[in-house]
C-alpha cells in the first residue's frame, strides 16, 4: 500500500539516512525485553481515555504535544509509530499515527508489521533506553479537522448520506459486552444508531510474515459490502479509538476522501444517558 507504511528494511534504511525518531507504543515490560535500537517507548498512545470536549481535546493537545516533544520531535524528524503486530495491539501504532495526524505533524510513518516484522527480518534489537533531547513540538491545530466530537456524531445520526462506521469486535457490536476491558466496562452497551459495521481486523490479511493491510482494492471492496464508496463521508468510532485509527489508516490509504474520527468513541458515548443507542441484536434492530 502506502506512503504512510513503511517495511522493517526501508525503515532500517531511513533511521541512517534522515532524522527519524522511532515510537514503541507497547506496554514497558515488552519495550524493556528487546526493541528497535534508538526507539522511545510511548505507550500511553494507546492507553490514554480522550473526550471530545473543549477541554478534552485541550487535554489531548497539551498531554501529546508534551509527550511526543520528550521523544525529540520538533517537526524535522519523521516520526515512525510501531506496535507488536497489526492485530495484536488493537491498532495501537495506528492511534500513535492519528494523534501525530490530529496535532498536524507533518511526517509520520507505521512499521509495517510491528516489531514483530522487524525481528523476522533479521534485524537487531535492542535493550539500551535511549535519552532523546527534548525538543519543542510544532502543534498545527488547523489539522485537527480529521476528529469529530460526539454533537457532531449525533448530526450525523439524523444524516443517511454520513456513514457511521462502527468497527469494534462483534461481542461489542451486538450488544453483549461494552468494551475490551469486560462486558460491564460501560454502563450501556450496544451502538450508535444507524451505524455500519466492519470488523477492524477485516482491513487485514494473514500473511507468512503475520497480519498486513489489504490492498487499496480490497479494502474498497470490504467498505462496498456495507455501502461505502470513495465519495462517502465516513465517522469512525470504537471503544477508544485505536481499531478504529488502524480503520483509519486504511480507508486514507484505500482513497477514501473524507474519514473522520470519533475518538471519544464508545468509552464516551454510552456514558451520556442523553445519547441515543442501539440495543439488541443488529437484524432485530433493523426489522
Amino acid at each position: 500500500m502506502s506512503a504512510i507504511l513503511i517495511s522493517p528494511p526501508d525503515l532500517s534504511t531511513l533511521i541512517l539516512s534522515e532524522p527519524t525518531v522511532v515510537i514503541d507504543t507497547r506496554d514497558p515490560a515488552s519495550y524493556a525485553a528487546g526493541h528497535i535500537p534508538g526507539a522511545v517507548n510511548l505507550h500511553e498512545i494507546f492507553t490514554f481515555l480522550a473526550t471530545s470536549t473543549p477541554e478534552g481535546y485541550a487535554e489531548l493537545t497539551e498531554k501529546f504535544a508534551d509527550a511526543f516533544g520528550k521523544a525529540g520531535l520538533s517537526g524535522k524528524e519523521t516520526a515512525v509509530i510501531y506496535e507488536q503486530s497489526m492485530n495484536s495491539g488493537f491498532g495501537q501504532s495506528c492511534r500513535g499515527y492519528f494523534l501525530l495526524t490530529f496535532l498536524g505533524y507533518p511526517k509520520v510513518k507505521v512499521l509495517h508489521g510491528g516489531f514483530a516484522a522487524w525481528t523476522a527480518a533479521g534485524l537487531p534489537v535492542s535493550t539500551d533506553v535511549p535519552e532523546p533531547k527534548a525538543a519543542v513540538f510544532p502543534v498545527d491545530q488547523a489539522a485537527g479537522e480529521v476528529i469529530i466530537d460526539a454533537s457532531a456524531m449525533l448530526k450525523a445520526v439524523e444524516d443517511p448520506a454520513v456513514a457511521k462506521l462502527d468497527v469494534r469486535d462483534v461481542d461489542e457490536w451486538i450488544g453483549e459486552s461494552s468494551s475490551p476491558y469486560g462486558k460491564d466496562f460501560c454502563p450501556r452497551k450496544g451502538r450508535i444508531p444507524g451505524a455500519k459495521w466492519i470488523e477492524w481486523y477485516r482491513m487485514m490479511k494473514p500473511t507468512a510474515e503475520g497480519p498486513r493491510f489489504k490492498s487499496s482494492a480490497e479494502i474498497l471492496a470490504e467498505c462496498a459490502t456495507v455501502g461505502i464508496s470513495p465519495e462517502t463521508p465516513v465517522y469512525l468510532y470504537c471503544f477508544k479509538g485505536a481499531r478504529a485509527s488502524n480503520t483509519f489508516l486504511a480507508l486514507k490509504e484505500a482513497g477514501v476522501k473524507d474519514v473522520k474520527m470519533y475518538f471519544g468513541s464508545w468509552n464516551e458515548w454510552s456514558r451520556d444517558p442523553s445519547l441515543p443507542i442501539e440495543e439488541g441484536h443488529p437484524a432485530a434492530a433493523l426489522g
